[in-house]
């Protein structure tokens, strides 16, 4: 301190410029510091703000008031929040000299994404010893995930033909590699990536087509989609095994869903419908895979599901729509069906007069019914008789309190009312609602099929509908194949490449349970 003063300068006139300098530094400074606080305070009001509006969500997510919005619009909820937080956090690094580090760790990357390192060797600075005798003491790694753009590739094929050099007769030649289509230009692979960009990500053809437009690839709709009907109709004898395996099962979920054809010649579209079949068993402990299965069909009428499921007996899972209780019907050929209604349907007619705030005994429906799926969560994944078991000592009464209530309020209540309706849909199937109470096996709701059904709807939306009858059987089969991969966590592209060019090369059918989606193993 005393050198410091000592090398002051003795002109007074010099020392009060160094002071009003040193002034001057510390009023940018104290404004500096100003204005991070206020950036701070301001950064933390919008995280504060985005943060509640995430729990809100998440309460109407998994509370009571689950339906405000459906799934897909609390997607976008979701994105847009954490898009916010992103970019406050980007600010606050920004305004802040020296960025905090964030607590926690994160996920390792996969391990099993190729690596490409880079070393960054420090400057060649002198050493002030004078000697620079480096040695490595250790290091910092770090790893970001980065990405490579799909890069087409043309794969060149020669097949030398040689002759003997005596004779000049006897000529000789590799037979030409086998192709899914002869003479087509597309690899099974490249027909693969393309039909799960399409079935299985939502990305219509005409997206595909100006994507590969960014590469120079000019590869026209129409061209694509005539390569869809060729692997649709090499995939429809496993579409039609897995359609079998689901019928083996003693317990089927069913829904239906649009899927909107193009009228030839009228230049709009009409209606056409997937009709969906599911089998999981891991709610009740069983060891088979979920497999599921869409059926493309003109109509919604009843013949439908009748052909579909004809000679089936078993427990058909559903909602209360009419056409499924054909099944059920004593004289059906084959014996009839096991019927078991969704209570989330029968929630949903309650819960929208719950919102309107036009009846208490709506809104106390919405809560009871809440209460049996905490006795289904609590038994999840247990074997039948344990499920039973706990139904009938939690979830009966229950039943038994919400039925008596509808009773005693529909002879209250105008028989014109919406309260009306929705009571009179539940007694006209108080046994199929009831159905869980007497088997294990049966599930509480159809959120299973509907979750399996909601791509469909996506992918349905982007491409706004199906060329012809034939685009939807081929739709239906791509799709049944893809969304079984899902189901059972299997990379779609990998089965697809693998299945589509073992059945080139003249795959038997008495081994086409191996091809199927739940068996897929790399080679």
């Amino acid at each position: 301190m005393d050198g410091d003063l000592q090398n002051l300068p003795d002109d007074a006139e010099t020392l009060k410029a160094m002071i009003a300098d040193m002034r001057r530094s510390q009023s940018s400074l104290q404004a500096e510091v100003a204005a991070l606080r206020a950036a701070g305070v301001d950064a933390q009001a919008r995280i504060d703000r985005l943060q509640l509006l995430l729990k809100t969500i998440q309460r109407a997510t998994y509370g009571r008031s689950s339906e405000k919005l459906d799934e897909s619009q609390y997607a976008f909820t979701f994105e847009e929040v954490q898009t916010g937080l992103g970019a406050v956090d980007a600010m606050l690094q920004k305004l802040s000299p020296t960025p905090p580090r964030k607590s926690g760790g994160r996920r390792p990357l996969p391990a099993h994404l190729e690596r490409v390192e880079e070393i960054i060797e420090p400057d060649d600075q002198p050493c002030s010893c004078g000697a620079c005798a480096r040695v490595k003491i250790g290091e910092d790694v770090s790893e970001r995930l980065d990405v490579v753009a799909p890069k087409f590739r043309v794969i060149v094929t020669r097949r030398p033909r040689y002759a003997c050099q005596a004779c000049r007769e006897n000529i000789v030649q590799a037979p030409a590699p086998a192709r899914l289509i002869e003479g087509g230009i597309a690899t099974e692979r490249l027909l693969a990536g393309i039909a799960v960009s399409k079935y299985a990500d939502g990305l219509p053809l005409y997206r595909q087509e100006a994507i590969f437009a960014r590469e120079k690839v000019e590869l026209g709709r129409n061209l694509m989609a005539s390569w869809m009907g060729h692997v649709g109709f090499h995939l429809e004898p496993l579409a039609d095994r897995l359609f079998q395996l689901i019928r083996a099962g003693d317990r089927i979920f069913a829904d239906e869903t649009t899927l909107p054809v193009l009228a030839p010649g009228r230049g709009r579209t009409r209606k056409g419908w997937l009709w969906t079949y599911l089998r999981d068993d891991r709610p009740y402990g069983g060891a088979g895979p979920p497999i599921v299965v869409y059926r493309f069909e003109d109509s919604r009428a009843a013949g439908c599901v009748e052909r579909h499921l004809a000679g089936w007996q078993g427990i058909l899972q559903c909602d209360g729509y009419s056409a499924y209780r054909k099944l059920t019907e004593p004289d059906r050929p084959g014996g009839p069906a096991t019927m078991a209604c969704c209570w989330t349907h029968l929630r949903r007619e309650f819960y929208k007069l719950h919102v309107e705030g036009v009846s208490q005994t709506a809104t106390w429906t919405v809560q009871r019914v809440a209460d049996l799926w905490t006795v289904e969560e609590q038994v999840k994944g247990c074997d039948p008789p344990t499920r039973l078991a706990a139904r009938r000592r939690a979830s009966a009464p229950i039943v038994d309190e919400l039925m008596a209530r509808w009773e005693s309020e529909l002879t209250r209540i105008s028989g014109k009312s919406k309260v009306a309706d929705a009571i009179r849909y539940a007694l006209s199937r108080r046994t199929e609602f009831r159905r869980f109470l007497d088997d294990g096996r049966i599930e509480l709701d159809n959120n299973t099929v509907e979750r399996a059904i909601r791509p469909i709807c996506i992918t349905r939306k982007n491409a706004l509908f199906a060329g012809s009858e034939a685009g939807g059987t081929t739709w239906a089969t791509i799709a049944s194949l893809l969304a079984t991969a899902r189901l059972n966590d299997i990379d779609p592209n990998g089965w697809l490449t693998q299945t589509l060019e073992r059945i080139a090369a003249g795959w038997l059918n008495k081994d086409i349970d191996a091809l199927l989606p739940q068996n897929f193993t790399r080679s």
